[in-house]
């Protein structure tokens, strides 16, 4: 891929147009449990938290950290479309399918079977293995076997659910509606398209305490195909982004078009949270919000960033590089924020004079603004994002990360590619997403407070 000087360049790469149309679909969609307007809210688990099957005792913090943001490099593929040889009729993001940061505990199919998934809010589909497997990665768990559901069904190949798949849904010699998602780490997955109740292990916001929230004729992908890179403790991907077939589409008058999530600071022994409906709505005095991009494709979600302030000095994105309406992806599971190179070589220029301190590498040379300090308070600046019409002022846990017990490093990187908000940037806020108004609203919050 050619050389970029701005965030995004939809102007000249049309193939790479990364926004927000949000179409909230009208599948069929009933709850069988008594939510309170539509509220409810599920845990969103780190994949370094000790809830996690991914934790590793014997690391310490700081290692963890550093994988995290290690991660964060091949994560940019995930949002670089790519034509497929696996299918020639299979056109899909570029994806490291196990890297995601955070997982989603849910059940699926009558009686629920439970899963363990990966939330994404930068694809669709939600999809899991299933029997029988024509090739199965190894999993953990027992694979969800649709036979045995009472509410499965297959879905039609001449139907709009189908069709909503585009290149990656196609027909079976029975007329049902097939899918094909590949990836560009070779990971792949293939089956059948079709309804089943999904099952969130959540709780309500009523006052009788905690229930699940059940939701019958969920649009569900069903692998019985599936290799590459996943995880065995994991099941494929709960689908968060903006597309028909996404999570948050799916839910309708039960989400209401919103949903949020606070994230816990890394090494917090709490799982996040992340809300739906009217558990979802962020409101107070502190409340800045920022429009959604409408676009097209519409599985990510994309913002306006016009300027990054070091405690006075503002800097412009558009004094290093055309500016563009739509420049930086806002995403729960990338680690680090990625802005452009020669905005980013300013950046981090204005936040080196602030700082006296020794300045180290990082051994692994993936950050670049780095010092050696057993202490976090080494005098780094404030730093705000200032998003078109909501100025995020950010803290230290937000701006600089821990790799070592000696370092400690400015969490931002130049990308050639895309420009990326990533959740250090997001952890301690409460982040609202209302696809009715098209906005993404952000509220300084104590998330470790908001367990439930």
């Amino acid at each position: 891929m050619a050389s970029h000087d701005s965030l995004l360049s939809f102007a000249s790469l049309p193939s790479i147009l990364i926004a927000i149309n949000i179409v909230l679909c009208s599948f069929s969609l009933s709850t069988s449990a008594t939510l309170n307007n539509g509220g409810f809210s599920v845990d969103l688990i780190h994949r370094d938290s000790p809830d996690s099957p991914f934790y590793n005792s014997s690391e310490t913090p700081s290692q963890r950290t550093a994988k995290a943001v290690y991660r964060s490099i091949n994560r940019v593929n995930h949002f670089k479309p790519t034509r497929s040889s696996t299918s020639p009729q299979s056109v899909e993001s570029e994806i490291i399918s196990d890297k995601g940061e955070y997982l989603m505990k849910y059940s699926v199919g009558t009686p629920p079977v439970a899963v363990l998934g990966i939330a994404d809010t930068g694809s669709d589909l939600i999809w899991l293995q299933c029997k029988p497997c024509t090739d199965c990665y190894e999993q953990a768990f027992p694979l969800f076997d649709p036979g045995k559901s009472n509410t499965f069904k297959t879905i039609a190949c001449n139907s709009r659910e189908c069709d909503s798949l585009g290149e990656m849904g196609h027909c079976s010699s029975s007329s049902t509606c097939l899918y094909s998602m590949s990836y560009g780490d070779q990971s792949f997955t293939n089956g059948d398209l079709a309804f089943d109740t999904l099952t969130l292990g959540s709780s309500s916001s009523s006052a009788s305490g905690s229930q699940p929230a059940s939701f019958s004729n969920i649009v569900i992908g069903c692998g019985h195909n599936n290799g590459g890179t996943f995880s065995v403790d994991g099941s494929g991907i709960i689908g968060l982004g903006g597309g028909m077939v996404s999570l948050v589409s799916q839910l309708g008058s039960s989400a209401d078009g919103k949903f949020s999530y606070c994230l816990v600071p890394l090494g917090s022994t709490r799982s996040s949270r992340m809300s739906f409906g009217s558990d979802a709505i962020v409101s107070g005095p502190e409340v800045v919000s920022t429009p959604l991009v409408t676009k097209n494709p519409d599985n990510f979600y994309v913002l306006t960033l016009e300027a990054m302030s070091v405690g006075n000095k503002r800097l412009e994105l558009g004094n290093s590089s055309p500016f563009i309406e739509g420049n930086i992806i806002i995403d729960s599971g990338t680690t680090l924020t990625l802005l452009p190179v020669d905005f980013y070589k300013e950046f981090e220029s204005a936040v080196a004079e602030e700082i006296d301190a020794e300045r180290t590498p990082d051994p692994e040379d993936v950050l670049s603004l780095c010092y050696k300090s057993a202490s976090d308070n080494i005098g780094s600046p404030i730093i705000t994002a200032h998003f078109r019409g909501a100025d995020v002022q950010l803290n230290q846990l937000n701006t600089f990360v821990r790799l070592g017990e000696e370092l400690l490093c400015l969490a931002f990187r130049p990308d050639e590619r895309l420009s990326i908000f990533g959740n250090l940037a997001q952890m301690s806020f409460l982040v609202g997403y209302d696809l009715k108004e098209n906005t993404v609203s952000f509220m300084p919050a104590d998330c470790n407070r908001m367990h439930m």
